[in-house]
């Protein structure tokens, strides 16, 4: 039962934010457009805001967590830097739990909020780290939000992002939604929001793929999996049995797979536009065109451009920057 109703210190301005634009997009002529939510506006640069604001604003109304309170997560990236802004503005105090290998950028922003960061190796996987922040809350009584299992995470964005999109989309209506899938929320919300409004929209999950052995290795060396990921080069994007997803009823649901590298120039020809995006946004992007191919064109497809590039700067990427 809900206990508060006053949320302390700036938390309310993580709440009360503007909604992100949503923009068309075509990037060459003859392209189809893409409606293109632009999450990566939002405050800490990621629409991790959304589910961190909502988890956590959540657990204070309901007595779970009062100023001063640990809070733990595993995450190799986003999800940790958002949530590490949101305990700033609420008093809280934060450790993220983050697999060896994340960028230091990452790293970083996590700890000028006030967080800390502990490694698990690299070869535990997500389920390593995991299996620390447990621990964490045995020793230390740490509050889990638990962003792979926790259905509050779709439901921040069936509550918000999804409305915000039905709001400005001409005729109110997504024919389709894109989304790679780290815990999976963010597409499960998305659908579940759609459906709400009676939009039969169909859900496609973009999954990265590397085809090709050399594109694979990098001077001679076997580029591995960041973040715990299948994918070389999109970080955080999981399998398409991960979390939230397993247990979701997606009806229809249609996978693209996206070769890694062209995800990657994908998010460099949208960095070129001026979309400030990370390898998430590429490959949403480009299953999107993709997926155009497979549905009527009268069809508004929906995609999300989940966070910034600045978080990237370290990693492939970026590789061939000429600074």
């Amino acid at each position: 039962m809900l206990i508060k109703s006053e949320l302390p210190g700036l938390s309310r301005l993580v709440e009360s934010v503007a909604p992100t634009p949503l923009q068309a997009v075509q990037l060459a002529p003859g392209q189809p457009q893409i409606w293109c939510k632009l999450e990566y506006l939002n405050p800490s640069g990621s629409t991790k805001d959304r589910i961190a604001a909502y988890i956590l604003s959540k657990a204070w109304r309901e007595g779970t967590l009062q100023t001063g309170s640990l809070v733990c997560e595993a995450s190799s990236g986003s999800t940790s830097i958002a949530m590490a802004m949101v305990c700033a503005q609420m008093g809280l105090r934060f450790v993220a739990v983050m697999p060896e290998g994340v960028s230091n950028e990452r790293v970083k922003m996590i700890r000028a909020y006030g967080g800390n960061v502990r490694l698990c190796p690299a070869e535990t996987g997500m389920d390593g780290c995991i299996a620390l922040t447990e621990e964490i809350a045995r020793n230390e009584g740490a509050y889990l939000p638990r962003q792979f299992d926790n259905h509050d995470n779709a439901e921040a964005h069936r509550r918000g992002t999804a409305h915000e999109i039905l709001a400005e989309i001409p005729g109110r209506s997504a024919g389709a939604v894109v989304s790679g899938v780290g815990t999976g929320g963010t597409l499960v919300g998305l659908y579940r929001g759609f459906h709400d409004s009676g939009c039969k929209t169909i859900p496609v999950l973009a999954r990265p793929v590397c085809i090709s052995e050399d594109a694979c290795y990098v001077n001679g060396c076997f580029r591995q999996a960041e973040c715990c990921s299948f994918s070389t080069c999109v970080p955080g994007v999981m399998d398409n049995q991960s979390g939230i997803l397993r247990s979701a009823d997606l009806d229809g649901m249609i996978t693209i797979e996206v070769e890694e590298e062209q995800a990657l120039e994908t998010t460099r020809t949208l960095i070129r536009k001026g979309f400030a995006v990370g390898p998430s946004s590429g490959l949403n992007f480009a299953a999107a065109l993709e997926v155009t191919k497979q549905l009527d064109p009268a069809m508004k497809i929906v995609t999300v451009f989940p966070d910034r590039m600045e978080r990237y700067f370290s990693t492939a990427l970026f590789r061939d920057a000429s600074s």
